[in-house]
């Protein structure tokens, strides 16, 4: 997949880069596969702010896709669809018994490609097995964290993790991070990368853009008065902070670990930390 440019007609659209939506056979989604998505506009369920700067954005049906495809399924790929969920293409494939369910497209998935889930199918891209049935070396995508749970990392586009080893009940994956990571050999994955890799490449060009997927303005606190941020206030014109980088609630940031991201670390082998280090 490329990169579609624009002509400079505006400031804007020198900038400006979108996808190439020639992989896409459709423009409708299979209605029976969407709902109504509410937009939060970054509020939680007391109507409380928890993410900033969001609101507005086009409006969009949410698809639901099928993260957990059932052992034995054998399915044909239909379309390769726009998303406008996620970064990835979606695929809708038809089952043996005539159902429709949405995938994570794979790169290289075609329209009329089998997809198959099972422990003993074949080595092909879009295929679903357990890590135990999969060669080492190879490069896997929708990962599953606990057996039967369905799909939990490597889910975005152009994402990919490479199987590295296996001992005893955990396969090693090596994560697009850079982290090594345990997951147990019951558990599933799609082989080959995620689709639309050029994605990571795009420009947005212009802020009505960035509205248009719901993203709101964000103001530097240095520029604000003293009221409404730490950094903010002083006399004269423009001037550095007067303190170390803070929230706007005091809390220290840039650089101060503020959250734990794992309630455990024995998965661990080699943190993605260390792969940045070196």
């Amino acid at each position: 997949m490329a990169i579609k440019l624009y002509k400079p007609t505006t400031p804007g659209r020198r900038g400006m880069t979108t996808q190439d939506m020639s992989a896409i056979t459709t423009k409708r989604p299979l209605k029976s596969l969407t709902v109504i998505k509410k937009k939060n506009s970054g509020r939680n369920n007391q109507g409380r702010i928890t993410t900033r700067h969001r609101g507005g954005g086009t409006r969009k049906f949410y698809r639901l896709v099928n993260f957990n495809l059932a052992p034995g399924t054998t399915a044909t790929v239909e379309h390769i669809e726009y998303d406008p969920n996620r970064s990835a293409r979606i695929a809708r494939i038809k089952d043996q018994d005539n159902q429709h369910h949405y995938i994570i497209a794979a790169n290289g998935v075609q329209v009329g490609q089998t997809i198959t889930s099972g422990e003993e199918v074949a080595i092909e891209t879009g295929n679903r097995l357990p890590l135990k049935n999969i060669p080492v070396g190879s490069v896997v995508h929708a990962i599953e964290l606990q057996p039967g749970r369905g799909a939990q990392i490597v889910r975005s586009a152009g994402a990919s993790a490479q199987l590295m080893a296996k001992e005893g009940n955990y396969a090693q994956l090596k994560l697009p991070s850079g982290e090594v990571r345990l997951v147990h050999i019951e558990c599933t994955a799609s082989l080959g990368v995620v689709g639309n890799v050029q994605h990571q490449n795009i420009k947005v060009g212009k802020a009505g853009r960035s509205r248009h997927k719901g993203i709101r303005p964000t103001v530097r606190g240095v520029v604000m008065n003293a009221a409404d941020h730490p950094h903010g206030g002083g006399d004269g014109g423009r001037h550095r902070m007067a303190r170390a980088p803070v929230t706007p609630w005091g809390q220290k940031t840039l650089g101060f670990k503020t959250r734990r991201r794992k309630s455990t670390t024995k998965y661990i082998v080699r943190s993605r930390h260390a792969a940045k280090r070196k």
